[in-house]
C-alpha cells in the first residue's frame, strides 16, 4: 500500500517547494507518495519569532486538512519544528519535526554532534530545542553560516560552499563525530551540491529533510497497519467535554473565516 506524506514548507510562499522536491523526492521509498506543499495566509519568513506565530496558526489548519485528505503522515519542514507539539494534539496521523527526527536518528551516525544553523537568532532557538528534546549531553556545540532562507534559495551553490567550510571547522573545534544541518534549506542546498557531484565530507552530515522523511515513512507504515497511536493521556490530550470541544471547533472556524483577508494581506510576499 502506498503511503502519502505531506512535506509542508511552513512559509507563506512557493519559493522553497521546488528545491525541496528536487532534493528530497529522489530519496523517498518507491511506494511513498511524497507531496511538497506550502502555507497560505501567513508570512513568507519566520526568522523572527513574531511572524512565526502566524505561520503556526496557518500550519495547524494545513495539518488538519492533511489528515482529512488522507495523508498518512505530515512533515513540518523547518528545523524550528514550529507547531509540531500542538499539531500532534489536533490529529491522529504522525507529525514529524526535522530537528527532532535528526536527534532521534543521530545514534545511527555517531554518538554526538555539532549543529550548524543559519544565523545567530535561529541558533538561540535551536539551543532551546536541544534542551526540550533532552539532547544536551550529545550536542557539543553550535555554529552558524550567517544566511537567511530567503537568500539561500537564490544561491544554493554558495550556501553549500559555506556548509563544506563551516562543518569542517565545527568538527575540528568541538571534536564531534557528526554534524546536524539545522535548517531545511541549508540541508537542501547541500544535498543539491552532492547530487551534482560535490565531494562527500569525511564525517556524517545529517540532512534533517532526509531524517524527517525516513521517520515519517516508518511511522506512516505503522499508522497504516494500525500500530501507531499517540497518547491522549497527558501532553497530547484532546478535549474530553463539549465545552472545550466547542472552543477547539470555534478556533478552527475563526481561522477559516479570517483566511481570505490574511491571504490578501500577505499576497505581496
Amino acid at each position: 500500500m502506498s503511503r502519502r506524506i505531506n512535506f509542508i514548507n511552513p512559509f507563506g510562499t512557493t519559493a522553497y517547494d521546488d528545491l525541496i522536491n528536487e532534493t528530497l523526492s529522489h530519496y523517498a521509498m518507491a511506494d511513498t507518495a511524497l507531496e511538497v506543499t506550502h502555507l497560505e495566509g501567513c508570512p513568507a519568513d519566520m526568522d523572527y519569532f513574531y511572524p512565526k506565530h502566524m505561520v503556526e496558526a496557518s500550519l495547524f489548519e494545513a495539518v488538519k486538512k492533511s489528515e482529512e485528505q488522507g495523508f498518512d503522515a505530515v512533515i513540518v519542514g523547518c528545523c524550528y519544528d514550529p507547531g509540531v507539539m500542538v499539531a500532534r494534539e489536533l490529529v491522529d496521523i504522525p507529525v514529524v519535526g526535522p530537528f527532532e527526527a535528526s536527534l532521534s536518528m543521530l545514534s545511527y551516525y555517531g554518538r554526538n554532534a555539532v549543529i550548524v544553523a543559519d544565523h545567530v537568532k535561529a541558533g538561540s532557538q535551536m539551543k532551546d530545542n536541544v534542551k526540550l528534546y533532552g539532547a544536551s549531553e550529545r550536542i557539543l556545540g553550535l555554529d552558524v553560516i550567517d544566511w537567511y532562507v530567503k537568500d539561500m534559495v537564490l544561491d544554493t551553490t554558495a550556501v553549500a560552499r559555506d556548509v563544506v567550510e563551516q562543518t569542517a571547522k565545527s568538527i575540528e573545534r568541538t571534536g564531534a563525530e557528526a554534524v546536524i544541518l539545522n535548517c531545511t534549506i541549508i540541508a537542501a542546498s547541500y544535498q543539491k551540491y552532492l547530487m551534482q557531484g560535490g565531494e562527500q565530507a569525511p564525517f556524517p552530515i545529517l540532512n534533517p529533510n532526509l531524517m524527517a522523511l525516513s521517520v515519517a515513512e516508518s511511522l506512516a507504515n505503522l499508522y497504516q497497519k494500525g500500530n501507531y497511536q499517540i497518547s491522549r493521556l497527558g501532553y497530547y490530550g484532546q478535549p474530553k467535554d463539549a465545552h472545550f470541544g466547542a472552543v477547539t471547533e470555534r478556533t478552527r472556524q475563526a481561522w477559516r473565516t479570517a483566511t481570505p483577508g490574511l491571504v490578501n494581506s500577505y499576497s505581496a510576499d
